[in-house]
């Protein structure tokens, strides 16, 4: 994969889908889908942060990646509500189809 590594870069191939996933599924179908998404990359980021904080202990770079580490740690748990909050609205929204 070719990425082009920037500030705030997101590969194309990524924003694509994260576009097509909003404008292809309902609006409920595509919050729990995003959310989803969005805690499976915050979970990463924070297990990668936390790993290289253990490593860089002692280094000059350790504050950043220990700060990493605590930021990204509320961001898997705002996420994870983010996400669990958007699964009830499909499902709620998925029975009243049903009915």
């Amino acid at each position: 994969m070719d990425i082009d590594v920037k500030p705030r870069a997101v590969p194309k191939e990524a924003d694509a889908l994260l576009k097509g996933i909003a404008a292809e599924l309902p609006p409920a179908a595509a919050a729990m889908m995003l959310s989803n998404i969005a805690n499976r990359a915050t979970a990463v980021l924070h297990k990668l942060a936390r790993e290289q904080g253990n490593a860089s202990k002692g280094q000059p770079n350790w504050g950043r990646w220990a700060s990493l580490t605590n930021v990204s740690r509320d961001a898997v748990l705002r996420t994870a509500t983010c996400r669990d909050t958007a699964t009830q609205l499909y499902k709620q929204e998925s029975a009243q189809e049903a009915e």
